[in-house]
């Protein structure tokens, strides 16, 4: 016994101060390593990446998880439908403002040199088209065949070109509806290709209108010419809105919604809600918000936050919050706190955006529902709606914030809607271009325990390798001292031990 504590004290006397600085440094420089590999992955993901490797492979070999127990299977019936809602509020949603490729985003592009959609974007964009667009009867007319394979194509160029060549076959709607967006460098081109897109859809779907009950083939048929027609009117109505003819734009978007009310899946009523802002007509607004604020139908960020401005507009001019605190709220002021609050649960991205206290880029082609992307599209478009509205922006900074105390725990419980999506943060990384934006999150997390801690050791090695650096010999003292006092209860085990033990077992167990 007395010769394993000489062994182990020789071992402490031999050690060098040059060792203790080495031994604190490599820990402080692998802490340090860990630290920042942990900080990127949390910045990139969202989450811990030793915290990911523990729930996904350490736990379920020790037994933390256990999906084959029966006691289990009620839990996951109840919980299907909690999913099934998440899957539905992660949908990914077209963006009913999305801006024109060639006479705005590409235009983006060439002064800033920056990509402001994303790949994934873009896909989503191309399944839209080819769905949209095209149907199994293509074949039959040789420009719609060159225009079904040109939605499959990656390039732009290659896309341009088989428009192009569609053209030189036939007139073709849809190769005027894809240079109109991607080839022309300003509106007012833009518009005279949806004007030729217009003269021919019109004609298709006239006569796909005769033929529809002739078949499934012809009833397909009917669909797409449908959906090209609805499109190319759209994008004629966007056309002359961003064009100044805004009174145009709002008589034919009106004339569209009345001509197509089922598809309300393009939602043109955001597009007319807009238009209607833009000509300080609140009485029209109110009057659509009427329709489809209503709570069998899918809310959105323009349709909460309208009617937010709608009742601030009524108080917002006289508000004065050290006179609301003295008096206290009035019923008009009631309602539109209560409003602005019901906007903020819904998106609470938008308010940052609304208040320049988060710079804005370009809307995406797509947008998430309760989500950053979601928020940048309709601040993109309603921050002037909002400016214009006198005190607006004033009582929305005043009060924005108090929505967060009826929800403290947003992910697990709402307050007027369903729980806060966890899936948003991800979907809007897919969406939007992080390499010059940073992604809004909400609730906002907070750092991971292994990056403090890992940020803690880096920290701590780093200070001893420091002290031992510039006092080696009274450091070494002290690590001596420490190993002494961290060894002495096993010194103290191994007393006991050999007292109890005969000395020949002891000696023999030593030696083994």
């Amino acid at each position: 016994m007395f010769g394993s504590e000489s062994s182990l004290s020789m071992f402490l006397n031999t050690l060098t101060p040059k060792f203790y600085v080495a031994l604190t440094g490599t820990s402080s420089l692998i802490s340090g390593l860990i630290l920042i590999f942990e900080w990127w992955y949390f910045r990139k993901y969202g989450t811990s990446f030793i915290e990911q490797v523990s729930v996904s492979h350490l736990r379920p070999l020790l037994g933390g998880v256990d999906n084959s127990s029966p006691n289990n299977s009620n839990t996951s019936n109840g919980d299907a439908d909690s999913s099934r809602q998440s899957v539905s509020e992660c949908k990914v949603w077209r963006n009913p403002l999305n801006l024109f490729r060639g006479a705005e985003y590409n235009r983006y592009t060439w002064v800033t040199g920056r990509e402001p959609l994303t790949y994934y974007d873009m896909n989503l964009s191309a399944q839209d088209h080819q769905t949209f667009f095209t149907c199994d009867s293509d074949h039959i007319r040789p420009a719609d065949a060159i225009m079904q394979k040109a939605w499959r194509e990656r390039n732009p160029q290659a896309r341009i070109s088989a428009a192009h060549e569609a053209l030189e076959l036939e007139d073709c709607a849809t190769a005027y509806i894809l240079l109109a967006e991607e080839e022309a460098t300003t509106i007012v081109e833009a518009e005279k290709l949806f004007k030729q897109a217009l003269k021919v859809g019109e004609g298709c779907y006239r006569r796909s209108q005769q033929l529809q009950h002739h078949g499934s083939q012809y009833e397909a048929q009917h669909r797409r010419d449908t959906n090209v027609l609805v499109y190319i009117k759209r994008r004629l109505a966007m056309c002359s809105r961003k064009l100044g003819r805004t009174r145009e734009a709002v008589k034919m978007m009106r004339d569209l919604m009345k001509e197509f009310p089922l598809l309300s899946m393009f939602n043109i009523h955001e597009n007319l809600l807009e238009s209607l802002l833009e000509l300080q007509n609140y009485a029209d607004v109110q009057a659509v918000l009427a329709k489809y604020d209503d709570i069998s139908l899918p809310k959105s960020a323009t349709i909460c936050y309208t009617a937010a401005l709608l009742k601030a507009r009524a108080v917002s001019d006289k508000f004065s919050p050290e006179a609301a605190s003295r008096r206290g709220l009035s019923t008009a002021e009631m309602n539109a706190v209560e409003a602005i609050h019901r906007a903020v649960e819904f998106n609470p991205h938008v308010p940052k955006y609304l208040l320049e206290m988060k710079s804005l880029i370009l809307p995406p082609e797509h947008i998430l529902k309760r989500g950053d992307s979601e928020a940048i599209a309709y601040a993109f478009f309603h921050l002037q709606h909002w400016k214009r509205v006198e005190g607006a922006l004033n009582l929305l900074h005043c009060t924005w914030e108090g929505t967060f105390r009826m929800i403290p725990y947003p992910l697990e419980k709402g307050h007027l809607f369903y729980p806060y999506p966890i899936c948003t943060e991800t979907a809007d990384r897919e969406l939007l271009p992080t390499v010059f934006h940073e992604v809004s999150v909400y609730p906002k997390k907070e750092l991971p325990f292994f990056i403090l801690f890992t940020a803690g050791l880096c920290s701590f090695t780093a200070m001893l390798a420091l002290l031992t650096h510039q006092f080696p010999e009274l450091m070494g003292v002290f690590a001596k001292a420490f190993l002494g006092t961290l060894f002495a209860p096993l010194n103290f085990i191994m007393e006991k031990v050999e007292s109890i033990l005969p000395s020949g077992l002891w000696h023999q167990l030593t030696r083994i």
